[in-house]
């Protein structure tokens, strides 16, 4: 794609390795490398990796970076209402996770503390839509009782990674639930679960425990704070029942009509949609995957472009409002200006 974007463009697959096992059912889906190292794909990514200056950004079909593509043109891709609020940025990261390994026991400072300690715009509040999950398989989302700092810490520096994990509520997953995770939240995930994940558009992560992980946490696991400072980004405090309840949906991923995936709370972050077997969505930038089938996307505009199960695509707001048919898609959108002038 060259000069003014105006038709959705496929994505090539950008799975990369990173310090923990899997990545099979990425490159079976997407036509990627696979595992065994590689379990993360960025998709309409225009960030890079944290402390790395290239990898995790998108390329489009034509070699351009999506980052360049989208600066050189923020209007014909974001559209006017999203530049006047967010300027040239996306608000947007979308990835796929394949975990062959547990996830570690870890968090993501909020925007307040990223604007103070690393001079960036966003924290990472992120969320999660289960594609695949074993039976009992789960995911640990908070503490379940109070914690302090110091104890945390104490924790860290033994590198007691047991008593982190069990310090955490757990809540069992099923293919099509969806979690809000919001920053500051500790959490991990089973070994097993696939997902898809919607998060703002950094790579900020705070390691509590790495043992049997192919990464120096003691390096690499504070964002160059030290983990006396870092720690500050951290909800100590479990989440309540209610609260817990209000960030997870049982939304499915097949049948039914078009619908919303995640919960409310997400909306001042990011959107997603699910389009089982076809839909229409208006005009905006967006990130689209699609989960099974075969169909085509087609603009208002007149352009078509055909898609099947594993396919990626981005949408700029210049193609207008689109639709498609045949295929079960989800749809990855930035928030609503007016919604995210309160999210935290």
């Amino acid at each position: 794609m060259t000069g003014t974007p105006a038709a959705p463009t496929l994505l090539p697959p950008n799975q990369f390795p990173h310090f923990y096992r899997g990545g099979d059912r990425i490159g079976a889906l997407r036509g990627g490398p696979g595992g065994p190292m590689r379990p993360e794909e960025w998709i309409g990514s225009t960030v890079s990796r944290f402390g790395e200056e290239r990898s995790g950004l998108s390329v489009l079909p034509d070699g351009r970076l999506l980052r360049d593509a989208v600066a050189a043109d923020p209007l014909a891709w974001l559209g006017p209402s999203h530049v006047a609020a967010f300027g040239e940025s996306t608000e947007l990261l979308v990835k796929l996770l394949d975990l062959d390994q547990r996830l570690p026991v870890h968090l993501h400072p909020d925007k307040a503390f990223a604007r103070r300690h690393l001079a960036l715009d966003h924290g990472k509040t992120e969320a999660w839509i289960v594609l695949e999950s074993p039976e009992g398989a789960g995911v640990g989302l908070g503490f379940a009782e109070t914690m302090t700092e110091a104890h945390v810490l104490d924790l860290v520096t033994r590198r007691d990674a047991d008593a982190l994990l069990r310090s955490l509520h757990r809540r069992t997953v099923r293919p099509g639930d969806t979690i809000l995770v919001p920053a500051g939240v500790p959490h991990a995930i089973d070994a097993g679960v696939f997902v898809l994940e919607l998060q703002e558009p950094t790579d900020l992560s705070v390691l509590l425990e790495w043992e049997g992980f192919a990464v120096d946490g003691v390096r690499d696991g504070h964002l160059g704070l030290g983990f006396p400072t870092v720690l500050n980004a951290l909800r100590l405090d479990p989440l309540l029942p209610a609260e817990r309840d209000a960030l997870v949906r049982a939304a499915g991923l097949t049948g039914g009509e078009m619908r919303t995936l995640l919960t409310g709370r997400a909306d001042g972050y990011f959107r997603a949609h699910l389009l089982p077997g076809g839909g229409r969505v208006d005009a905006g930038f967006a990130v689209a995957l699609v989960l099974a089938g075969e169909g085509e996307v087609r603009t208002e505009g007149g352009h078509r472009l055909p898609a099947g199960r594993g396919a990626a695509f981005v949408v700029p707001w210049a193609a207008g409002g689109w639709e498609v048919d045949g295929v079960d898609v989800v749809v990855c959108r930035p928030p609503l200006p007016e919604a995210a002038e309160g999210a935290p």
